[in-house]
């Protein structure tokens, strides 16, 4: 878990990415995509995207405001999507050093 502050125009946010928060915004990743790929679905997919961006800046201090929103949610997907690049790297990291190893035992 991490702290992390977004500020959005003004105004100072705070959030804690908690796994809870990183499959929330996972989730709403691809709730965009399945709009994106099929504009018809839209009115469908529309209410589970606004109940996954309320449930994602809940977590937010001080409460968004309506104007905040779109840049607030794409400053967390940011955060998410940095740090699982940050742990592929890292995961890929050990697993260069565990094959090197090997092949020096050999």
């Amino acid at each position: 878990m991490l702290t992390h502050e977004i500020q959005v125009n003004e105004t100072k946010y705070s959030i804690i990415i908690t796994d809870q928060i990183v499959n929330q915004v996972n989730n709403l990743k691809s709730l965009y995509n399945a709009a994106y790929e099929d504009p018809e679905s839209f009115e469908q997919v529309s209410a589970q995207i606004s109940s996954a961006i309320q449930e994602i800046t809940s977590s937010v201090t001080p409460e968004a405001n309506d104007n905040h929103l779109d840049g607030l949610i794409q400053e967390i997907i940011k955060i998410v999507d940095n740090q699982a690049a940050e742990v592929e790297k890292q995961s890929k990291e050990k697993i260069k050093k565990k094959a090197s190893k090997k092949a020096k035992k050999s």
